[in-house]
């Protein structure tokens, strides 16, 4: 590589630019670089009234002479090398830590490049208040530039490159503020290298610079107890007088990187996500293309440390030893009760030898079972990918020291995540007495083979357990929501008008209304949930003279107000969609946007995009149409009331024949889809009935009502957004943003249909979505009419997850949506609350001639990337969704049950060999009744024979089975929340089983 470096030029012309040259061999190997760099001679340090640099920018350091901190006798600045910004962010993020930062372009490059999520957060940091951090660009100053040198290494280079700067930083203090002849010699700002590398440490000394472990600097600071806690176990150094002895391997060491990758390449190693089971912490499985069933893990040497979520490489045993998932619910937090946070290394507990005895057991029956039970079975041997983040948790109040539980030295405790797929987490901490109780933050930094338990440090205490607000931002923590307020920037670009923008008056000339229809006299009106602030779509229909029908749907023109590339664009694509809790709403976008400006309001004007179509009488395309729209909605209906207007006989007005025509079509429209295959599934989904808007305490729950208004709306959503995804597609074949559904594996419904086959009688047939829903409408109880939604429910879990996709990435035989039998389909209709709809806006408004479409949505890998951030936020928020809805009823079933038993009939899902899992269908809820006498379990039956308590004749109970359950809310030992507790009442009192 030749690097040529020129310096100075005029400003105007010296600004950061790179570009490079690469001669390749006719194989393809590079064998020169030229790098070009312009230096300069005037880059800012950052520090304020400095009389050594321009003031052409505004600093933020403090002035010279003045005493920020006293941590080491006298007022400095802090420069981190890049490894302190990739393991202690949350120290540095703290705000008990004030020490000004100087934050290096070597560092923030080099970070960029080796953690996204932590340069994402390093931009946050820059951008906050409450820090001082200034960038220096030491890249592009003269003296603080450096090249890469012979033999050198890329790191050693950064390495020095940090030096030089540290080094510069101190001589250009020296200079702006030089002793006065006379005078007392003033207290100079130093800055300080701030690194954990002991070598570069011992380099920055030789060359008379001030540097200091992380650990010994926090030490000095005045909230040092609070700011240790926040230290990362691997970031920190280890002298070689502190080494302990090699304690004993517990876990098989990875295999290599290079050879890990090797093996995949050559199909000798699968790689695929691992996943926790959830009712046997001892077990897990990863899915992978090569089998139909996932890899089976069994005990924790298989699973080898790896946590849920995480990519791993996974070696498969010899078919011989494949093997049958557990039937038996093993739980971590009984089981492993009596382990000590500080010996937990050195040998097996009694109890955890007692599971693995439980589990020897049963995997011997699981090797009995027939071969078509068993799964691929394996072990993983190496780390693809972390998927470590911080994890909501409390701490295991057994596992402070016994001898002085309330003493305030450093001790070693569990913390116990709030999710049951994670293991528990060793922490040191001086602030355990007064955690104790309280939800706290801690993120995992390391998980040594020679350790059972994973190491991690405490980040922030979120509040006392069982509060709600405590538990609301917990539950938001846990999966990964933002809910940050929008920063200034984000605010900056919304309409300066702000409550007071309106559509302007018509006039030709106006850009508002260049290229938009008119569509202000049409009887447009919207059917939401009660309560819906946030109104994305409007509908309306009208006859028109050749007997066809025009029918429109018109959505919140989004695209208007948030422009491409901008910082409200930017976060909302980093948050994806609005996340609905029970009591509150975390916003895609600011309110402004998403209840006023955007929100198709009755009564006021807004901007749309319409898709409009000309159908047949049969609810057949003549043909559509897509046009920028200004309407005016002439009502805003819930489901109930639209129903009600709808069935009112007395109703004739225009706008109720306009509903009227929409149900009408919307019942052909359906049964068009169910005839082309479509599914009708289901989700159990209930109602919490708040007391009021100021406590927000639940006070009862059922289940939702699915009223026939439900369906109208959906239907003309549907087609929407099928006919939006068909011309975004043609337009744009290769970046087009679609949504697919693809068909389930057969094996993941071979459970169900044998369930249903010998408990029933039935037999489903997966053979495609239209032969599941013929088989799904058959599966019909006469003398219960639940049943039939829980053959659905079932069904819907051996479903796959849509996903939005681009389309230049995947096969077009992949494109299609399974449960809806659509070839083709996308998400346009609620662009409020779905950052993909906004591209897909983006994309049709081009295809339409409207708008050109931003350069980024040319780029097949920015649309693939963005939306693989979208599909997980999409995936978390479904989640945090359901949790606040358990908590909530949980809530209202302890408030329901203050003045007496709440007992409610459920089937009975799945049977294990200590207890059932039930499904209570009013609540929409699900719980395990567990037995604590021996009971009789026949897996090929789906059955448990459970004594009764007379010492009768045992009752059998089968999967499908009708039964009685008194319901309990208790406290969850992982999530500290209310849990929802099950006793069998019905056919056998389980109370002394």
């Amino acid at each position: 590589m030749v690097e040529i470096t020129i310096r100075k030029r005029p400003r105007e012309d010296a600004v950061v630019t790179q570009r490079k040259f690469f001669k390749k061999t006719a194989r393809g190997k590079v064998i020169k670089v030229l790098r070009e760099r312009y230096l300069r001679d005037d880059v800012n340090c950052g520090i304020q009234r400095c009389s050594l640099c321009s003031l052409d920018v505004e600093p933020t350091l403090p002035p010279l002479g003045t005493q920020e901190h006293q941590a080491l006798s006298f007022g400095h600045y802090v420069i981190p090398d890049t490894n302190v910004f990739l393991a202690q962010m949350d120290l540095i993020e703290s705000p008990l830590f004030k020490t000004p930062i100087v934050l290096l372009q070597t560092v923030m490059e080099e970070v960029r490049h080796r953690s996204l999520p932590l340069f994402n957060r390093l931009k946050m940091l820059m951008r906050t208040d409450e820090k001082t951090v200034w960038v220096f660009y030491n890249e592009y100053r003269s003296e603080t530039a450096v090249i890469r040198e012979e033999g050198e290494t890329p790191n050693d280079r950064n390495d020095r490159g940090i030096r030089k700067a540290t080094a510069w930083y101190n001589s250009h203090i020296s200079l702006a503020r030089p002793p006065i002849r006379n005078q007392p010699k003033p207290v100079l700002t130093t800055a300080v290298l701030l690194t954990d590398d002991v070598a570069n440490r011992q380099k920055a000394e030789a060359e008379g610079l001030k540097a200091i472990s992380v650990r010994r600097y926090v030490e000095g600071l005045k909230d040092a107890n609070q700011l240790l806690d926040l230290l990362s176990v691997k970031g920190e150094e280890i002298e070689p007088t502190r080494a302990a002895a090699p304690r004993q391997a517990l876990y098989p060491e990875y295999l290599p990187t290079a050879t890990v990758l090797a093996g995949i390449k050559a199909g000798q190693l699968h790689q695929g996500h691992f996943n926790a089971n959830q009712y046997n912490y001892l077990e897990g499985s990863v899915n992978v293309p090569a089998f139909t069933k996932p890899i089976l893990l069994v005990g924790r040497e298989t699973m080898n440390r790896a946590i849920d979520g995480d990519i791993v490489a996974v070696e498969v045993f010899p078919e011989s030893e494949w093997k049958a998932p557990g039937d038996e619910v093993v739980d971590q937090e009984s089981t492993l009760k009596n382990d000590d946070a500080e010996d937990s290394d050195d040998e097996e507990g009694e109890d955890d030898v007692e599971a693995a005895v439980e589990l020897r057991i049963v995997q011997k029956e699981g090797t009995k079972r027939p071969a078509a039970e068993k799964q691929p079975t394996g072990r993983i041997v190496g780390m693809v990918k972390r998927n470590w983040r911080s994890y909501v948790c409390h701490i295991d109040r057994t596992s402070l020291q016994s001898s002085n539980p309330g003493s305030l030295s450093q001790q070693t405790v569990f913390a116990t995540p709030v999710s049951r797929l994670l293991p528990r987490i060793r922490l040191r901490t001086r602030q355990a007495p007064s955690l104790v109780g309280q939800k706290i933050l801690v993120t995992i930094d390391r998980w040594d083979s020679s350790s059972r338990y994973p190491e991690g440090h405490f980040v922030r205490a979120l509040g006392q357990v069982e509060s709600k607000e405590a538990e609301q931002e917990s539950l938001l923590l846990e999966f990964d929501v933002p809910y940050r307020p929008f920063g200034k920037a984000i605010l900056d670009c919304l309409p300066k008008e702000g409550d007071a923008w309106v559509v302007p008056p018509k006039n030709a000339d106006d850009p508002e209304w260049k290229g938009r229809d008119d569509l202000r006299d049409l009887l447009i009106c919207s059917i939401d949930p009660p309560g819906c602030q946030d109104i994305d779509d409007a509908l309306h229909a009208r006859p028109l003279p050749n007997g066809n029908i025009e029918a429109g749907v018109h959505i919140a023109d989004v695209s208007r107000f948030v422009l491409p590339d901008t910082p409200m664009d930017n976060e909302a694509a980093a948050r994806g969609t609005t996340v609905y809790l029970v009591d509150k709403r975390i916003d895609m976008l600011p309110e402004l946007l998403g209840t006023n400006l955007c929100s198709l309001r009755p009564h006021v004007e807004r901007l749309a995009f319409s898709v409009i179509w000309e159908l047949s009488p049969e609810a057949e395309i003549v043909n559509v149409r897509f046009t920028k729209s200004v309407i005016a909605s002439k009502e805003a209906f819930t489901y109930e009331a639209a129903q009600l207007r709808k069935d009112d006989p007395n109703m004739h007005d225009d706008l109720t024949k306009s509903i009227r025509l929409l149900n009408d079509l919307a019942i052909k429209l359906k049964a068009g889809r169910m005839a082309a295959g479509a599914l009708n599934l289901a989700s159990p989904e209930v109602k919490i009935h708040l007391d009021s808007a100021e406590s927000s305490d639940p006070v009862d729950v059922e289940q939702k009502q699915l009223l026939e208004t439900n369906s109208l709306v959906e239907e003309f959503m549907l087609l929407a957004n099928i006919s939006v995804a068909r011309k975004i597609q043609e337009t744009f074949p290769q970046t087009a943003v679609l949504r697919r559904h693809m068909p389930p594996p057969p094996t993941n419904f071979e459970k169900l249909k044998d369930v249903l086959l010998k408990r029933t009688g039935r037999s489903l047939d997966v053979s495609s979505s239209g032969a599941l829903a013929a088989s799904l409408d058959q599966c019909i109880d006469p003398n219960e009419p639940a049943f039939n939604t829980l053959v659905r429910i079932m069904a819907t879990r051996c479903m796959l997850s849509a996903e939005y996709f681009c389309s230049g990435s995947v096969g077009r035989d992949t494109f299609g949506h399974y449960g809806l039998a659509s070839p083709i389909y996308t998400h346009f209709t609620s662009p409020i609350r779905r950052y993909a709809d906004v591209l897909a806006h983006r994309q049709l408004s081009a295809a339409i001639s409207y708008s050109p479409l931003h350069p980024s949505l040319h780029s097949k890998p920015y649309v693939e990337r963005v939306l693989d951030v979208v599909n997980r936020r999409h995936r978390m928020a479904q989640m945090a969704s359901r949790a606040s809805v358990e908590f909530y009823v949980g809530l209202a079933l302890k408030a329901r049950g203050i003045s007496g038993t709440v007992t409610e009939d459920a089937f009975v899902i799945r049977t294990f060999r200590n207890g059932i899992n039930v499904f209570v269908s009013a609540l929409g809820i699900e719980g395990l009744v567990m037995f604590k006498r021996e009971i009789q379990f026949d897996a090929e039956n789906y059955t448990v024979s459970v004594p009764s308590p007379n010492d009768g004749a045992p009752t059998t109970i089968s999967v499908f089975d009708k039964v009685r359950v008194k319901i309990d809310v208790e406290k969850d030992p992982n999530t500290q929340r209310g849990k929802v507790k099950m006793t069998l009442v019905s056919p056998v009192n389980s109370a002394s089983l």
